[in-house]
């Protein structure tokens, strides 16, 4: 009789777990995301004490973003020895944002920006050189652009 009643129990278990399967249009409940996207625009070259504009380009679902949450830029310099706080950035229309920048020390230098619009929120990284590069800049670079295989440790 035991063994009867687990066949039993085990049968109604299985046919209640088997009408709780999903419904086939279960993805259209919920709420797709449409993706901020961020483009840096940075000058070709940049010059030494001379102010420099670094431009944000921001487009959501295709369409440029006038009104976002923020957009925030912020610049180091690769070996730290320099580092701009973090700034709002002006809005100069149609889904563009700026910043002047003076640079008065030569290097590779890094810029991100923060932004937000609509939940949903970026923060992308570009770097670029203002002047000349240092012995060990140089080594930072050619190092991050090693064979991915040479990087690796194998472990047996």
């Amino acid at each position: 009789m035991n063994k009867i009643k687990k066949i039993v129990i085990l049968l109604l278990l299985s046919f209640s777990l088997c009408a709780c399967s999903l419904k086939p249009d279960v993805a259209t409940l919920y709420k797709l995301e449409e993706p901020l996207q961020a483009d840096i625009i940075i000058p070709a070259s940049f010059s030494l004490d001379k102010p420099e504009e670094i431009t944000i380009s921001l487009t959501q679902n295709g369409k440029r973003v006038e009104d976002p949450d923020f957009v925030h830029i912020e610049i180091w310099k690769q070996d730290g020895s320099v580092a701009y706080e973090m700034e709002q950035a002006e809005e100069i229309g149609n889904g563009l944002y700026s910043i002047k920048k003076e640079f008065n020390q030569d290097g590779l230098y890094y810029v991100k920006a923060h932004a937000s619009n609509d939940g949903s929120i970026i923060m992308p990284t570009k770097q670029f050189i203002v002047g000349e590069l240092s012995a060990n800049e140089l080594d930072f670079l050619q190092d991050g652009v090693k064979n991915p295989e040479e990087s690796h440790e194998h472990h047996h």
